[in-house]
């Protein structure tokens, strides 16, 4: 790591992460995006192969008109600090995912649905890229391991074979494993990047249709947790 630490972004305070919070909540329709899955996408998008510009990312995010221009440069604001983090974060170390939580009968508890559904989000920015190197290359299946057993017991992602659902202690053994996956995630990226050959294929690719009709909506309810 070469960025002097009098030049790391800091990472949004737990006020800035209630105020972002709130305002995703209040313009939260079904299939949008809460705190927790923005980081998810953010999150995919800072170890995947290609840089995903905010031109790109910012629709997945922001769908209404803001209510005056001071809003809408504070929202900004927070997510461009919030995504900046994320790099910085992963580079010393001290990355967490934003985790909702889920209301039970025996009290809340931490989920990773809508992390997981923000991560792939921002593997679908670049999905073809993703798809054909996860096709090519089991190592790099193999490293989202603890990611796509979240996901798929989230029910984000259909698996080809029935899963029984993850125990307590195996779903709390993938959530402490997403800091590390992701770590090597940008380390294969790093050392195996997109060949021209795909590059160019990825460039002849047409736009998917109904790419704007958003994922069936998350069952959860609660707040963000850090």
């Amino acid at each position: 790591m070469n960025t002097p630490s009098t030049e790391w972004p800091s990472s949004l305070t737990d006020d800035e992460l209630d105020e972002l919070d709130r305002y995703l909540r209040s313009h939260a329709d079904e299939g949008r995006l809460l705190l927790d899955g923005v980081h998810g996408m953010l999150s995919a998008i800072a170890v995947g192969p290609l840089e995903v510009l905010p031109d790109e990312w910012l629709p997945e995010v922001l769908h209404d008109p803001f209510a005056d221009e001071a809003e809408g440069n504070r929202v900004l604001e927070l997510l461009a600090k919030l995504n900046d983090s994320i790099r910085i974060e992963l580079d010393v170390d001290a990355y967490e995912p934003i985790l909702g939580e889920v209301d039970t009968d025996t009290g809340p508890v931490l989920s990773a649905a809508g992390w997981c559904e923000g991560f792939s989000r921002g593997i679908d920015l670049r999905a073809g890229l993703w798809e054909k190197r996860l096709a090519d290359d089991p190592q790099l299946m193999e490293l989202l391991g603890p990611v796509m057993a979240l996901a798929v017991d989230e029910g984000i992602l259909a698996a080809e074979t029935e899963f029984e659902k993850l125990s307590d202690e195996e779903y709390d053994q993938c959530l402490a494993q997403v800091a590390p996956v992701l770590d090597a995630v940008d380390q294969y990226w790093r050392e195996h990047p997109a060949t021209e050959a795909e590059l160019a294929a990825l460039a002849r690719a047409p736009a998917p249709e109904g790419e704007d009709t958003p994922p069936p909506p998350r069952q959860r309810s609660g707040h963000w947790v850090h």
